[in-house]
């Protein structure tokens, strides 16, 4: 079936928010990345710096962090955790997108949002950290923590955020189309093998 909708998960630094924009940008379609944290802060009442921080990433670096996240207070966000109504706000927008036609979605846990669709197209990208540390200090400067320690907290919230919502090992392979390292193949590379993915899947 055709690929309408590209799905990309990504290691922190590795260049997944590039590619995406730049597949969107080829293909003519419209790109989610602040666009969707915007949405998901508009109709969650959040600002949009706390979705963007919180909406993929676990409050703490283990899964008993949720647990003692504070809990909702009935007649306020349903009775949810911030985290829960967070989440929930975020699967209706995603799930509102894709009904609207192409696009390019970036994190958010997209892929299993969009689990049951099958004109999605889902890819995780990924990198060496020699090739990740010096990219983000490269975009975002140095900070007080060392560019290893921000790829490893950055990256274990993830995953930490992808396993308790989904059930699933956030990187697997299984769990997506396509996994692409661009350390090794380069970020322009990357962009043009999920547009011939894309474009083959018309066949």
């Amino acid at each position: 079936m055709e690929k309408r909708i590209i799905t990309i998960s990504r290691e922190f630094g590795s260049g997944g928010r590039t590619i995406g924009r730049m597949v969107a940008s080829k293909l003519g379609i419209p790109f989610y990345d602040k666009d969707l944290v915007n949405q998901i802060a508009l109709e969650s009442g959040f600002a949009p710096k706390f979705v963007e921080e919180n909406g993929e990433h676990s409050p703490g670096l283990s899964r008993l962090s949720y647990a003692f996240a504070p809990q909702g207070v009935p007649g306020v966000m349903n009775g949810l955790s911030t985290a829960d109504f967070l989440w929930n706000i975020q699967c209706s927008v995603i799930l509102q997108l894709a009904e609207k036609g192409p696009c390019v979605i970036v994190g958010r846990n997209a892929d299993y949002i969009l689990k049951d669709r099958e004109d999605v197209l889902n890819v995780y990208v990924y990198a060496n950290n020699e090739f990740r540390a010096e990219r983000i200090v490269r975009l975002y400067g140095e900070s007080e923590k060392s560019p290893e320690a921000r790829l490893s907290e950055k990256d274990k919230r993830r995953r930490v955020n992808y396993q308790h919502y989904t059930g699933r090992t956030w990187g697997m392979a299984e769990n997506y189309h396509a996994s692409l390292d661009t350390s090794a193949l380069g970020v322009d590379n990357c962009a043009d093998l999920i547009i011939q993915m894309v474009e083959n899947s018309k066949k």
